[in-house]
This record gives structure tokens, sequence and C-alpha cells, in this order.
């Protein structure tokens, strides 16, 4: 499975997840993680913040 968004795209957590109030970047497209989902790593545009994310953790800013 590809990657549908890609490095120096700005996106946004979905909703369920708690630390939803901020944009990201995504500065690295990772390996696919165990259930085949493309993984990816992304910085707060407004912070120090790093997180891994799954692709279906996140929307288009």
């Amino acid at each position: 499975m590809g990657h549908a968004f890609h490095v120096g795209q700005l996106v946004r957590l979905k909703e369920r997840l708690l630390d939803n109030g901020g944009i990201y970047e995504i500065i690295r497209l990772l390996p696919s993680g165990p259930e085949d989902e493309p993984m990816y790593r992304v910085k707060a545009v407004n912070g120090p913040i790093l997180r891994l994310v799954r692709e279906e953790d996140i929307v288009p800013a």
C-alpha cells in the first residue's frame, strides 16, 4: 500500500485522538505498520512535538 500524503504536507489529527488541536507537517514517510498501513513521522508546526501516526489518523489541513 502506498502513502497518500507526502513530505512537507500539512495535516491535522482526526478528532478521535486526544491531541487534535494543531497542525502538523509530515517530515518523513515510514514503512507500513503491522496491519500494512502507511505510517508517518509528523512535527507540530507551532512547537517541538514529534509524533508517529498512522495514515488513518490524519487528514489534510
